[in-house]
């Protein structure tokens, strides 16, 4: 079994990306891609200056050009057609998809959850969307290599847009690609098996296949993986008490062989507070070292470790928090733009921010901008059985299971599809709330009123701490907006981890090669820990030398044991059709059963006894003389029987015994010798 990270990720948007060969199959977890490296291209421009100036950094030196997109550099090193299995545990997760499945020799069964499925199809069609703006600018390509990606043009880059590019080791060009079509997301959703919460799937009839709710979002999940030698758990990131999804369901992960542990949110974290130098909502989950040992071995501490309560008060003094910076700026004139798109953040923000402007008696409008938005808004009202058990009993009280169908039907909610729809010039006002995409700032309405509003000092900006703001805002500068950088949850925070696996009770647990600095890991615990790192494969020992096999009843009863002296243990033969289905084991009846109740022994073992041998051959009229000999080794004894009578033939025995003679029958003669000397079945 061996285990491949081809990518860390980055942040929510960028997960991790890995490769598993699991029972001879090869299994992909999830298919992302970076957006948080578009930045470096330009936003469709209102003027065109190619002048280039070298410091410091200024927008012309950003990349005019049709955006590339950047994927997992490691998986092209593969050939797709080699992988049988793809998982997808997000949407964010699922956004590199159609690059796979428009390749040729692609045939893997992909499976993910009905929810990120059509969540993770409406987010391909915005992105094709959006950027069709650019295709309109800059009219169609004139060749499949652009000319940014030139070895003279990337070396007129500044260097931390060439290193965006070519990746730290200047191996990555080969990671970017044009975007795919319309076309290309609709064959590629045609190709997925959706799957709900812990719905079994069987593949090939040996792995069993589960999906289980991880609470990053709705319809994310982790995965189980039950084969006949190992079953292994995929811990992707992990939200235990979300406030609008189902909860991290970590209970169905409990007693795997192997947890592969990838949430590396927690790692990101405190590279975002060691890093960011801007103005952000503070976070508490900075360095932090757990540690696996024997004092708090109780299990219900554990438990209650997982389940408390501050992560999720302190997300809400975060939107909370916001949503006050949002009521400053609209009380002095400003309007605020908020391009978060994370979709649980979008609906709790959309019921905070309404119900922080009834209490401010302010009369402003909330527009939502986007190609998807009405359909993904309505998407969510829908879902009831995939959200947390509070946004469940609204439904059973009557009431909607989120706030915006209210706000809509009171028109203090505007959805529009884009930002030249008759119906928003028609209805426009200011100040406002907008939520528009994308965070990227490079593509979608997001671009329009940026340039409206960045000569604004009274307007707010809303962006998340891991987007480089500084190469972000660049297109927008002089930039006097003010900008508000946010840390939200992404996944399980890391004295979290320590609780969890005492939990989940594996045997094997594959951590990132970055916990080691984090971690303390005594010999007191019940598994052992291997780390993996990035663009390496881990191999992971067997934890089971054999598996269950069930044999038919009528097979059962031809039973012939035959017991073996020097291993004082019974042995028999039987013969039979083996079946893999489910996940088990069958050996059944075959078609056809030797007829003769003598079957001659096909396995024999041991160095037989010469004596005894030659015994046997000169009673069935076989002589024969004993020749011996030293081999290569010293302890390695080689012994050759000649025979002489009725006919010319060779026994050599060694490691093996040859029996070599020109008559069939002499040979078959001496072979039933020889299994009357040694053991066998």
């Amino acid at each position: 079994m061996k285990f491949t990270c081809l990518s860390r990720g980055g942040d929510f948007h960028f997960p991790p990306c890995h490769i598993l060969n699991v029972c001879g199959f090869r299994i992909l977890f999830d298919c992302p891609m970076d957006l948080s490296a578009l930045p470096i291209f330009s936003s469709v421009p209102t003027g065109f200056d190619a002048e280039k100036i070298d410091k410091p950094l200024d927008v012309n030196d950003l990349i005019y050009a049709v955006p590339w997109y950047k994927t997992v550099n490691n998986l092209h090193l593969w050939n797709v057609s080699f992988i049988d299995i793809v998982l997808i545990s997000s949407p964010m997760g699922m956004l590199g998809l159609p690059f796979l499945t428009r390749m040729k020799g692609f045939s893997a069964k992909i499976y993910v959850t009905e929810v990120t499925a059509r969540l993770g199809q409406l987010m391909m069609e915005e992105l094709v969307s959006m950027h069709m703006e650019f295709r309109q600018f800059y009219g169609p390509e004139g060749s499949s290599f652009p000319q940014w990606m030139s070895w003279e043009e990337l070396e007129l880059l500044p260097s931390s847009l060439r290193e965006v590019v070519l990746g730290k080791d200047g191996t990555e060009l080969g990671a970017w690609v044009p975007l795919y079509s319309a076309a290309d997301v609709t064959d590629c959703t045609q190709k997925v098996q959706t799957l709900r919460y812990a719905e079994e799937t069987c593949y090939n009839g040996t792995l069993i296949i589960k999906a289980f709710s991880s609470g990053l979002e709705i319809g994310t999940c982790n995965w189980t993986i039950n084969g006949p030698k190992r079953d292994v758990a995929f811990i992707s990131n992990s939200i235990f008490l979300p406030a609008h999804a189902m909860k991290f369901d970590y209970r169905s992960l409990q007693s795997n062989d192997i947890v592969l542990y990838s949430d590396f949110s927690s790692l990101d974290a405190m590279e975002n507070v060691e890093d960011d130098d801007g103005f952000s909502i503070p976070t508490t989950d900075s360095m932090s070292t757990l540690s696996m040992d024997n004092n708090n071995n109780n299990w219900e501490e554990s438990v209650e470790s997982l389940l408390n309560t501050d992560e999720s008060l302190e997300e809400q003094e975060k939107l909370s928090y916001l949503c006050y910076c949002a009521i400053a700026s609209l009380k002095v004139g400003g309007s605020v733009l908020i391009p978060i798109n994370r979709l649980g953040t979008l609906l709790q923000l959309l019921e905070q921010i309404s119900a922080s402007l009834e209490s401010s008696t302010l009369k402003v409008p909330i527009y939502v901008i986007s190609s998807i938005a009405e359909e993904l808004l309505a998407y969510t009202n829908v879902i009831p059985e995939w959200l947390c058990k509070e946004r469940q009993e609204k439904l059973f009280s009557g009431e909607p299971l989120f706030s915006h169908i209210e706000l809509i039907k009171d028109k203090k909610l505007h959805v529009y599809a884009a930002v030249h729809s008759p119906k928003l010039l028609t209805n426009w006002q200011e100040p406002c709330i907008v939520f528009a995409p994308h965070w990227s700032l490079r593509l979608g309405p997001v671009v329009h009123f940026l340039r409206r509003w960045c000569g604004d000092p009274n307007s707010l900006l809303v962006l998340e701490s891991r987007l480089d703001a500084e190469l972000a805002l660049l297109p927008f500068k002089p930039m006097a907006m003010k900008v508000l950088q946010c840390s939200f949850l992404s996944g399980i925070k890391l004295p979290k981890v320590q609780p969890l696996l005492k939990i989940l009770q594996p045997k094997i647990v594959l951590l990132p090669e970055d916990f080691k600095q984090q971690t303390r890991f005594t010999n007191a615990n019940s598994f052992s820990v291997i780390h993996y790192s990035e663009n390496a494969s881990t191999r992971i020992p067997s934890l089971k030398d054999s598996s269950e096999l069930e044999i038919a009843t009528d097979l059962a009863l031809q039973f012939q044991w035959r017991n073996l002296k020097h291993e004082n243990m019974n042995v028999t033969r039987l013969k039979g059709e083996l079946s893999v289905y489910h996940g088990k084991q069958r050996l059944l009846s075959g078609s056809e059963q030797a007829k003769s109740s003598k079957i001659r022994p096909l396995l024999h073992w041991g160095s037989p006894d010469l004596e005894k041998l030659l015994n046997i051959l000169s009673n069935i009229g076989i002589n024969g003389s004993v020749e011996q000999c030293m081999g290569n080794g010293e302890s390695e004894k080689a012994c050759i029987v000649h025979v002489h009578e009725p006919k010319k033939a060779l026994i050599e025995i060694g490691t093996s015994t040859i029996i070599s003679a020109g008559d069939e029958n002499l040979a078959s003669k001496i072979f039933e010798a020889i299994d009357k000397v040694l053991e066998g079945i």
